[in-house]
């Protein structure tokens, strides 16, 4: 019974000046923690309403703890504060001096319900940030092939930053080790399009033509642009992954500590790895649909190989080749630069690696399917 007289024995009275003066507000008791929320309710109760300049005595009060103290300093806030001509008075100085030095706790300001976007903004908005978002990665991946070819150094020596052996292992890695899956791709498109393609010319009687058709889309477009695919899928996937880990282990960091171009060590030699390797698997990937080309033209329409390959001489010439093969060193590094930008751009999180992976390889094969495009209309315009 005496501890809950104890709790209830803070109290607050007030007392109103009969001459219109400021009001009093007389403190008593312990004001401590374990009395707090009582008193709390009993100080929001006085404060309703009161918007008045008036002295708070705190000569009566027993006993302070800094709960206490921070209760009352909130109290002449809510009545108005200094603003108001709220002050403390009595003699009781070390309780006025603790609660002058708690914090003011003036409620915060009731923010505005946001206004809905209107039909531009939400038209507009997002066109303008994804051509700040292509604006900036344009300037990334411009930084990232320049600092390239600048932190390479492009000498052979102890001290160099270009390494002979990283890039024949980027090469074993993006070239070599590809090889199976490229042709295994290669042949069943090469395959699926001489079969599709006798089918619709056996009702003009124009079977042999399909080896124009498949010569001509292989080696000038669907060579080199499914070739380019797979390895944005398949090498740029990894390329981020690689440097987007060593970005999240802080390894980036303690290359240009010790003073060497994170680029010129890490992306140089995958850009010269793709560029070698793309062009050799587009080769790979011409002869292998080829070949799936002839033996469907000779299972599915009785075309021999040496029909096939005499009427391949004749729809073929070397521009036909040329076309492709031109393609292939600049989607190699559209694929390696994007690749290394979006590994240099991921956060501490494996959220973040997955997310810069799935863009790295969506951003890449957009971008040279687009570029194939431009390829196509430069060649019409050239008459190529």
């Amino acid at each position: 019974m005496m501890q809950s007289k104890r709790t209830t024995d803070a109290d607050v009275t007030l007392v109103e000046a009969a001459d219109g003066g400021p009001r009093l507000y007389r403190f008593t008791g312990e004001w401590r923690n374990v009395a707090a929320p009582e008193a709390a309710r009993r100080l929001d109760d006085i404060a309703r309403g009161e918007k008045a300049a008036g002295e708070i005595n705190l000569d009566d009060v027993t006993a302070m703890d800094t709960a206490g103290a921070w209760l009352i300093r909130r109290f002449m806030e809510k009545i108005g504060g200094e603003q108001a001509g709220v002050r403390l008075a009595g003699d009781a100085r070390r309780y006025i001096e603790l609660v002058e030095a708690m914090p003011p706790t003036l409620p915060e300001p009731a923010e505005e319900k946001p206004k809905p976007p209107s039909l531009a903004d939400r038209i507009f908005a997002p066109i303008g940030k994804v051509m700040a978002a292509t604006w900036s990665d344009t300037v990334a991946a411009l930084f990232i092939l320049g600092s390239a070819v600048r932190g390479a150094q492009m000498k052979l020596g102890r001290h160099s930053g270009l390494s002979p052996a990283a890039i024949v292992n980027q090469i074993d890695k993006m070239g070599v080790q590809a090889v199976p899956i490229i042709t295994l791709m290669s042949f069943l498109i090469g395959a699926i399009i001489a079969q599709q393609g006798a089918f619709q010319l056996r009702y003009f009687g124009a079977e042999l033509f399909v080896v124009d058709l498949v010569g001509i889309l292989q080696l000038r477009e669907i060579g080199v642009l499914l070739t380019a695919i797979m390895i944005a899928g398949r090498s740029g996937s990894a390329i981020t992954a690689e440097i987007g880990s060593m970005k999240m282990r802080e390894e980036i960091d303690a290359l240009k500590v010790m003073g060497l171009s994170p680029i010129g060590v890490l992306v140089f030699p995958r850009l010269v790895a793709l560029t070698i390797a793309l062009p050799l698997l587009t080769i790979i990937a011409n002869f292998a649909a080829l070949t799936g080309a002839a033996i469907v033209a000779w299972s599915y329409s009785g075309i021999t190989f040496a029909t096939f390959l005499a009427r391949l001489q004749e729809a073929v010439d070397f521009s036909s080749v040329l076309a492709g093969m031109i393609k292939a060193p600049f989607m190699a590094l559209i694929i390696g630069v994007v690749a290394a930008v979006e590994g240099m751009k991921v956060g501490g999180s494996a959220e973040s690696l997955g997310s810069h992976v799935t863009q790295s390889v969506v951003k890449a094969i957009f971008v040279v399917i687009m570029v194939d495009g431009l390829f196509a209309m430069f060649y019409a315009a050239i008459d190529f």
